[in-house]
Order: C-alpha cells, then sequence, then structure tokens
C-alpha cells in the first residue's frame, strides 16, 4: 500500500492507495496512522492529490457541488423507503469520503448528523460546496445578469 499525507481546509487526510488505486481517505484526527508495511508516495497519489485541491479550491468546473439529502429520501430513491438506518450504516462505512459525498446526507429535520471526520468538517464540507456551486452559478449567468463576488 501507498500513502500520502494532504494538509486542507478541514484537517490532514491521509491518503491510501493500491495498484488499483485510492482506497482509503483517513481524517487524521488521532486514529489514523499508516501500516507497518505501507510506503509513503505523493507520487503515487499525485492526481488524487491534484483533484482533491481543485476540489478545495472550489476550481473543478464539470464537478457538481451537489445538494444535500435526508437518509429517509435516499433510501426512498434506491427503492427502500424503510432502510433509513441501513443508509446511515452505509454512509459510515464509506472508505473515500468527499470523492462519494456521504456528507451531504443529513436528518429529514435538516440537521446534521453523524459523519466520520466529526460534526464540524461535515459542516465545512457542506459550506465549502455552497461556494462552489455559487461560484459555478456566477459563471454561467448570462453576461448582462452576472454578479460580483470577491472570492
Amino acid at each position: 500500500m501507498d500513502y500520502a499525507w494532504i494538509e486542507t481546509p478541514i484537517g490532514r487526510l491521509l491518503l491510501i492507495s493500491d495498484e488499483n488505486g485510492l482506497r482509503r481517505i483517513d481524517f487524521a484526527n488521532g486514529n489514523s496512522r499508516p501500516g507497518p508495511a505501507w510506503h509513503e508516495s505523493p507520487d503515487a497519489l499525485k492526481e488524487t492529490i491534484r483533484q482533491l485541491r481543485a476540489y478545495f479550491a472550489r476550481e473543478l468546473e464539470e464537478f457538481d457541488y451537489g445538494e444535500t439529502i435526508s437518509y429517509g429520501e435516499l433510501a426512498h430513491r434506491v427503492g427502500n423507503p424503510k432502510a433509513s438506518r441501513a443508509v446511515g450504516l452505509a454512509n459510515g462505512a464509506n472508505p473515500i469520503p468527499i470523492i462519494i459525498p456521504c456528507h451531504r446526507v443529513i436528518g429529514s429535520n435538516g440537521k446534521l448528523t453523524g459523519y466520520g471526520g466529526g460534526l464540524s468538517v461535515k459542516e465545512k464540507l457542506l459550506a465549502l460546496e455552497a461556494q462552489g456551486r455559487a461560484r459555478q452559478l456566477l459563471r454561467h449567468a448570462p453576461s448582462g445578469r452576472r454578479a460580483s463576488a470577491n472570492w
């Protein structure tokens, strides 16, 4: 396994890959440590690091800085409206948070609920994505209606 650390606006992340590509993203909350047989190799994760940096800088043109969805609505969309707890368990087992945006899943009352990186990280990611959506809207607004923004 190869690994690399990356500093981000939400804290330090541990990226882990093998010959097939990215396998895990861990939040460095004191519990994340490279395995003894792992090799530190930022070059092996160069493209992942580039894309994550672009994500955090809100520079991804083709990226959908998406909307939130409740656990219940997601369960309904996958065909089992009573499976909101299963959706929560699947979210909790997501090995590549941010890439698979489990931070966008919220409680049915609109409140933030559990997240592997902590609720403050979830809140920061949602705020970052809201800014990314606003930026995309400004870029694609008709030229006569474009508002100015200080980002």
